[in-house]
C-alpha cells in the first residue's frame, strides 16, 4: 500500500510541476533596476505609506473608491516592476498533501 501511495505522491509531483517546467518565458530573469525605476519604486512606496496614514471616515465614498482603484493601479505596476515567484494553488496542495504522506 505504502508503495502504491509513493508512486502516486510522485506522479502527482511531476504532474503539477512539468507545466511549469515546460513553459517558454523569456521574462524568467530579473534584471537590475535602473534609477528611473527604483525612483518610482521609492514613490510608489511613500505614496502607499500616505494613503496608509489618511483617514477614510471623514471621506465620501467616491474618495475612498478614487483611493482604491488607485492602490490597485500601483499595486499591479510595482509587481511588474518588482517581479517575484509565485505558487500556484493546486502546487501547494499537492506539496502539503506530500508531506503528510512522507511522514
Amino acid at each position: 500500500m505504502k508503495k502504491i501511495a509513493y508512486f502516486l505522491s510522485v506522479m502527482f509531483l511531476f504532474t503539477a510541476f512539468a507545466p511549469a517546467a515546460m513553459a517558454k518565458d523569456a521574462k524568467k530573469e530579473n534584471p537590475e533596476l535602473t534609477a528611473e525605476e527604483q525612483l518610482r519604486l521609492e514613490e510608489i512606496n511613500n505614496r502607499v505609506e500616505e494613503i496608509k496614514a489618511m483617514d477614510f471616515a471623514d471621506m465620501s465614498k467616491e474618495e475612498r473608491k478614487e483611493v482604491k482603484n488607485e492602490l490597485r493601479e500601483m499595486k499591479k505596476e510595482a509587481k511588474d516592476l518588482g517581479g517575484g515567484v509565485y505558487l500556484s494553488v493546486g502546487a501547494i496542495i499537492i506539496i502539503l498533501l506530500i508531506l503528510i504522506l512522507v511522514t
